[in-house]
């Protein structure tokens, strides 16, 4: 069997897939535990259904966002027209030529093994088991770097580099703040939005002083219902669905509103309204059974954890995606979810205003999908070192960023042919940036540069990590103190 193809189907068909790496490492880490054959089955295929179970409801909130970025952009500047960031579409135009693919299937498959290497021999003892945006670290760091004219083999090897590198130094530079979000469990955050949550909780810190959690917020008698995450968010975004449908049929008209969003010609406004309301009904459902998925997960992979600490890699800590913070914060989930949306648009209109004609860069407008996952996890940041204001503005900041940070690499990866798109979450962003000027000089000298700034990421996250993690610096320990919510308790 040719080995390039090998490679290939391991790096897509299981590196690729985020429920079987989960269930793949919780495996190793049971029976590192020295745990029996039927418990190792049993506690990784439980894993594995809890990625599933979050899969499930990840792509029932995705599918519900749908008419609510429809609306949005309907009711925007007549005339202007933008990007909408979407990972994903980069990584399928990418999937579309199999040489780039390939190249991008070998820098995945090293980049794992070598973040493992770099885990085991550093103070960084995280484990990156977020499939899906190892995918998408390793399409962008690869496509940058094929576009500065770096040969294939080189392009592969920096590509590892630097996948691997980031999938151990993001989980340690915003991991003060996921103890403090988390109450200090043994769980990192491994999600390549990490700058957006670090400067959310930052903002949480400098304005919210004396705010209270968002967790704490008073209900009157009649409407204590709300206090239920699952109705609180249902009961939200049937008004934000409503709201934003009546301003885009005033906008669009009746006929627009039903061909576009959906109904009937026969309900007319009636059957546009009706879908909205079970859209928003689905966006609340589709997160409580994210909320399931993640207390499953967490059930099964921190205790296998200490199987691995103890054996393979001393401490490790398992880096899990975004949703794993939302059951600690419920209502600062939709807090930063809507701030960043603001924030979004206020980048929107600062493109608008003058900033992207000037820097020849497209309008980003608001991508639903980063600002509910990455918006939503600022907000708990934020909700964590500052209560109710730190959860808006920490939202709010992740907003801002990725929007504008969106348009700064579009010309990167138009340049590289790929149109009318880019990445919609803040490291892709960063990092794709400064690889990108890096790799300018091309081939050798590339090479040695990302490296270069690749050691230098290591060198600052092994000094932070023995310096604030490990000595138990707690970020925003002067505000008043923010009581987390396990995911046991709400199982409760």
């Amino acid at each position: 069997m040719d080995i390039g193809y090998t490679f290939n189907w391991i790096s897509r068909e299981i590196f690729g897939v985020p429920a079987y790496l989960v269930g793949i490492m919780t495996a190793i880490a049971l029976i590192a535990s020295r745990k029996s054959w039927g418990d190792v089955l049993g506690g990784s295929l439980k894993a594995t259904l809890g990625f599933i179970i979050l899969g499930i409801g990840a792509n029932a909130v995705i599918a519900a966002m749908t008419p609510l970025g429809l609306l949005i952009t309907g009711v925007a500047p007549e005339g202007s027209k933008g990007v909408v960031p979407t990972n994903e579409a980069i990584t399928a135009i990418a999937a579309g030529n199999a040489t780039v693919f390939a190249d991008v299937a070998y820098a995945m498959f090293f980049g794992v093994l070598l973040s493992l290497v770099i885990a085991r021999v550093t103070p960084l003892r995280y484990v990156f088991l977020t499939g899906h945006h190892m995918l998408f670290m390793a399409t962008v760091l690869t496509v940058v770097l094929l576009g500065q004219k770096v040969t294939d083999w080189l392009a592969i090897l920096v590509g590892a580099v630097g996948l691997g590198t980031m999938m151990v130094v993001m989980p340690a530079l915003a991991h003060p703040w996921m103890k403090r979000v988390t109450s200090n469990e043994p769980v990192a955050i491994g999600h390549f939005g990490t700058l957006g949550y670090i400067l959310a909780g930052i903002s949480g810190q400098i304005v919210g002083r004396g705010s209270k959690s968002t967790e704490e917020m008073e209900f009157p008698q009649g409407l204590r219902f709300l206090r239920d995450p699952m109705l609180g968010t249902a009961v939200a975004m049937v008004v934000i669905y409503l709201l934003m449908g009546i301003a885009y049929l005033v906008v669009q008209g009746e006929a627009a509103a039903v061909k576009n969003i959906g109904g009937s010609a026969v309900g007319g406004a009636g059957g546009y309204f009706a879908v909205l309301f079970n859209q928003a009904l689905v966006f609340g459902g589709g997160v409580a059974v994210i909320l399931l998925g993640v207390r499953t997960i967490l059930g099964e992979i921190v205790p296998a954890f200490s199987g691995i600490a103890e054996r393979v890699i001393p401490g490790a800590v398992p880096a899990l995606d975004c949703p794993v913070t939302f059951p600690y914060a419920p209502n600062a989930v939709l807090v930063g979810f809507l701030s960043s949306v603001v924030g979004g648009l206020l980048g929107f209109f600062i493109l608008v205003a003058g900033l992207g004609s000037a820097l020849a860069i497209p309008l980003i407008l608001p991508g639903m999908v980063p600002h509910f996952f990455t918006g939503g996890t600022a907000g708990v940041f934020g909700n964590a070192t500052g209560g109710r204001r730190g959860a808006v503005v920490g939202g709010f900041v992740n907003g801002l960023f990725i929007t504008l940070f969106a348009a700064f690499l579009v010309p990167t990866m138009q340049a590289i042919g790929f149109q009318n798109t880019t990445f919609g979450d803040a490291d892709f962003q960063w990092f794709g940036l400064l690889v990108g000027n890096l790799a300018r000089p091309g081939d050798v000298v590339a090479a040695i540069l990302v490296i270069a700034a690749c050691a230098v990421l290591i060198v600052f996250a092994s000094w932070w990590q023995k310096t604030r993690v490990e000595t138990g610096w707690v970020p925003g320990a002067g505000n008043a103190p923010v009581e987390a919510r396990p995911p046991e308790a709400l199982a409760r």
